[in-house]
């Protein structure tokens, strides 16, 4: 299966003003929203999605428009279909690719605007070499 993604929207607005400084802590939330998969007349499946990011306190809104492209085999691509109309979510490689291009729009996006990117935060070296690993196992 292969998978295009085309952006056709962006948007990025900071609501918190420029000369605050940002809240010390900021919640980030990330929503990904698959509008639906249609066939095309060339065979291939179209998915339009919105992907946005929230951000607590409210500091910034971004939001990216698009539609995805999956191309393959005719037989995965109607089972792609047919699970659609099961109301099953689409593959795992269709969000794969959205998301990945979404995050990085996202991120440019957020460095122009002046607010954190929407990832999460990176476990610090020092907290995952003192815990120490214990086995938790229960018998009775």
């Amino acid at each position: 299966m292969k998978v295009n993604v085309f952006v056709t929207n962006m948007t990025g607005e900071r609501l918190w003003d420029v000369e605050k400084d940002l809240p010390s802590q900021i919640q980030i939330g990330v929503n990904i929203n698959v509008l639906g998969i249609e066939e095309q007349s060339d065979g291939s499946l179209r998915s339009p999605f919105v992907f946005t990011v929230n951000f607590t306190p409210a500091i910034a809104l971004i939001s990216i428009k698009g539609r995805a492209k999956i191309q393959g085999e005719k037989d995965e691509l109607q089972k792609i279909l047919q699970e659609q109309k099961e109301k099953k979510g689409p593959p795992g490689q269709v969000i794969q690719a959205i998301s990945g291009t979404a995050i990085a729009e996202a991120i440019l996006i957020s460095k122009t605007i002046g607010i954190p990117p929407p990832l999460p935060p990176l476990p610090s070296p020092a907290a995952s070499q003192a815990a120490p690993k214990t086995d938790n196992r229960y018998t009775a």
